[in-house]
């Protein structure tokens, strides 16, 4: 019996200390890579705000974190970033807006010009079927079929299905309804965070 105790202590000594050391080794790993896993993500969001808006020497003057409440009382939060040209001009405002789509988040930054027409857009994160609701990233650009480029969703934009004016990706419909209602979003919050949210603003003047 003692020898069994033995043993039982042994093998719980030893897997608490395999438990221990494998902490500490993911904790080390994890700590070596967040600094550039930040980078890459402030890298690719500078990209992504230059894409959007159409300009490759840009100033992100101000940084807007806007909460704003639908119909139903849902809170969303939306992060503004303030644009500005070489020489101070004012070129609009990058808006990142999230929403649920087929596969899960669907994380939209959306450029728009002072007076809210649309300059460009990417996604920032999907969960959308590859083949599928993917191919959002290209779908509503310039030139392609459901070409929002230019259009000012004061009128919100819909897909043709629901009597709207934007081609719906071809059999995700879902996916298309979901990047427009992001978009909307995105406008109705640069548009109007004065007057429907709470805004945290933070100037940083970064050329990017």
């Amino acid at each position: 019996m003692k020898k069994l105790e033995s043993s039982l202590l042994n093998m719980t000594l030893v897997l608490t200390g395999v438990a221990v050391i494998m902490g500490v080794i993911l904790a080390y790993v994890n700590n070596l890579t967040s600094g550039p896993i930040k980078e890459q993500k402030a890298n690719a969001l500078a990209e992504g705000i230059k894409n959007v808006m159409a300009c490759n020497d840009i100033t992100v003057s101000k940084t807007d974190t806007v909460k704003i409440s639908d119909a139903k009382g849902k809170e969303a939060c939306y992060v503004i970033y303030q644009a500005q040209d070489s020489n101070g001009e004012d070129l609009g405002a990058a808006i990142q807006s999230t929403t649920n789509g087929f596969g899960g988040d669907l994380k939209v930054l959306v450029g728009f010009d002072k007076e809210g027409n649309i300059l460009g857009y990417t996604l920032l994160e999907h969960a959308e079927t590859p083949g599928l609701g993917a191919k959002a990233d290209k779908w509503f650009q310039k030139g392609e079929k459901g070409d929002i480029i230019g259009k000012n969703p004061q009128e919100p934009l819909t897909v043709s299905k629901d009597g709207g004016q934007v081609d719906a990706i071809t059999a995700s419909t879902i996916t298309s309804r979901a990047f427009l209602k992001a978009v909307n979003n995105a406008y109705d919050a640069y548009r109007h965070k004065s007057v429907d949210g709470n805004t945290g603003a933070t100037k940083i003047g970064q050329r990017i």
